[in-house]
Parts: structure tokens; sequence; C-alpha cells
């Protein structure tokens, strides 16, 4: 899977060396730590053990990294990660959410909607089938 990690928006890249942030190393062990775990339950204090840094103090030099709060980091991932799984018709919505390390189809669903507009079947329907032949 951390194949396709490198692959994340430049948007969503961390800024790196901003002023309170994490450290460059920091945050390259924190994403090769991300792009191996971000399907399973993280906890703050397990994020900030990456970077031997408080959970207090974890999420705010995170923040200030990324832009966003480590949960929303995370559920990104995920998203991403869920998104190229629909191109392939032959997995249920349901296994890619449990692969995605959504709680249940239903969480995909209401995650998908609330940050990407969009259903995980909407999202399925606009992706173009490739033709192998």
């Amino acid at each position: 899977m951390p194949a396709w990690f490198s692959e994340i928006p430049t948007e969503r890249q961390p800024l790196l060396n901003a002023k309170g942030g994490l450290s460059l190393s920091c945050t390259r062990k924190l994403q090769q730590f991300l792009s191996k775990n971000y399907s399973r339950k993280l906890s703050l204090a397990e994020m900030a053990a990456v970077c031997g840094l408080s959970p207090y103090h974890f999420a705010r030099a995170f923040s200030k990294t990324f832009g966003v709060t480590p949960y929303q980091h995370v559920l990104m991932l995920r998203l991403d990660f869920a998104e190229k799984l629909l191109a392939d018709r032959r997995l249920s919505i349901t296994d890619i959410a449990d692969a995605s390390g959504f709680s249940s189809q239903s969480h995909l669903t209401t995650t998908m909607k609330k940050y990407r507009n969009l259903t995980p079947l909407q999202v399925r329907e606009r992706q173009v089938p490739t033709d192998d032949k």
C-alpha cells in the first residue's frame, strides 16, 4: 500500500520547516508510519510516540505542518485509498470500507459525503473502467 502514498495531492503535502511544526525527520518517520497503519485504529498518543512528543505538543505541531488535525489527515488518507479501491468493481463497498479503516459502509459513506460531496457509489460511477483488451 505505501506505493500510492507518494501520490498525495500537493495541497495536502506537509509544509516542511513550518515554525512550531514537526521536524523534517519526524515528518518523514510519521509519513512512513501512517502509510503502513492508516487503515487501523490509531491513537494520538501512538502517533506522537513516533516523534517522541507528548500528544498535546504533537497535535499542535502536526496541525502546523499538515494544515489539518491528525484525525482529519488520517481520514483523508483513508478516503484516498477507498477511492482507489472503488475503481475495482469486483470489490463490494463494505469490503472497501473495511480495507480502508472505516468501521462500516455507513461510516465510509457518511465521511465521503461530508468531505468529498459524493457517495462511494457516485465515485465508482464516475470512474472510467479500464479496458485491457
